[in-house]
């Protein structure tokens, strides 16, 4: 029983870095973007939210905790909107290519990340002594009662509470897309901007606004795996990049519907770490079970494509660029 709940302990935090990935490029993509710089964006957003409260802890003797939260906050969602922002210039105004501007933004938020990590690394006197625990504390607290209630409490409130907020923010993105005028005004660019356009909508707006937001609930993946996943420090290692194309494949594994993601980010949870918790396996055999969600996504991707159901297919527009001279 033990190994069982400390495996569900495991995919749920796992699954919540990429969670907030796949949440924020299906919104990205309900217009028609295709960003594939997601790694680089988690990337940016990681890193902005480690200086910002890195410089305050360090300059303050007693820092406060809720100026810590929101500037961790402010600093990832800032940082990953003007990488959304830098995307969108490219491919939205000056019709750039979707998918080379989506590899290089990776390329870039790799480099930013690695780049200035490795400049708090030397001011905090060397490689691994990068430390904000009172923003850490802030984000790996429990809710209060409900985190001992035994078994129960060790499955389902053993996390801090962002665990929560994206599966909030998955349900709204839900609501939004199905339930309201804009959101139907969205997946109508994304499926033909010629048509949404002729209807008056505003193409360009939805997709700047979609692309930025998007890329900032994609951050929230960086601030959360900086901040409560390896507690306050900074790994040059890759691993967010594995983490955004895990969330990447997410996307298509939940065939771009919000709600999905919420269960989808568990069981490629389960399925990564699932070699930690079977006796025996070599170290081949463990890289072998490491590649479990991608190969359930091609699956998944196979199934989709033969069944051809237009429900579970992306938008029709998805990483065309939109010219209006050639409605």
């Amino acid at each position: 029983m033990d190994m069982i709940v400390t495996l569900i302990q495991a995919a749920v935090a796992f699954g919540t870095v990429i969670m907030f990935g796949c949440v924020g490029e299906i919104l990205t993509e309900k217009s028609g973007s295709l960003n594939l710089g997601v790694p680089g964006i988690m990337y940016i957003g990681g890193i902005a939210s480690l200086a910002g409260t890195f410089l305050y802890e360090r300059s303050t003797e007693n820092p406060n905790t809720f100026i810590c939260l929101v500037l961790a906050l402010v600093c990832g969602i800032v940082g990953s909107m003007i990488g959304g922002l830098i995307f969108g210039f490219l491919t939205i105004t000056l019709r750039a290519n979707q998918n080379v501007c989506g590899l290089a933004l990776t390329i870039f938020g790799t480099g930013i990340g690695n780049f200035f990590g490795g400049s708090l690394n030397k001011l905090a006197g060397g490689v691994g002594q990068i430390s904000v625990p009172t923003t850490s504390a802030a984000f790996r607290a429990r809710i209060p009662f409900l985190s001992d209630l035994g078994v129960f409490g060790d499955i389902f409130f053993q996390y801090g509470w962002m665990v929560f907020a994206v599966i909030v923010i998955a349900i709204m993105l839900h609501f939004f897309l199905n339930r309201t005028n804009t959101g139907l005004n969205l997946r109508a660019v994304g499926e033909n901007p010629a048509t949404a356009d002729a209807a008056g909508i505003n193409v360009t707006k939805y997709q700047y606004l979609s692309v930025c937001i998007g890329a900032a609930i994609t951050g929230l993946g960086g601030v959360y795996y900086v901040m409560d996943y390896i507690k306050g420090t900074w790994a040059n290692d890759g691993s967010i990049e594995k983490l955004g194309w895990l969330a990447l494949a997410l996307v298509i594994f939940t065939t771009w519907k919000p709600l999905n993601s919420i269960w989808g980010a568990y069981v490629f949870g389960v399925l990564y770490w699932a070699y930690y918790y079977i006796p025996g396996l070599t170290r081949s055999s463990q890289e072998l079970f490491k590649m479990l969600p991608y190969v359930v996504t091609i699956i998944v991707l196979v199934f989709i494509s033969v069944r051809n159901k237009k429900e579970n297919l992306g938008p029709a527009h998805l990483g065309r660029s939109y010219f209006r001279e050639e409605r």
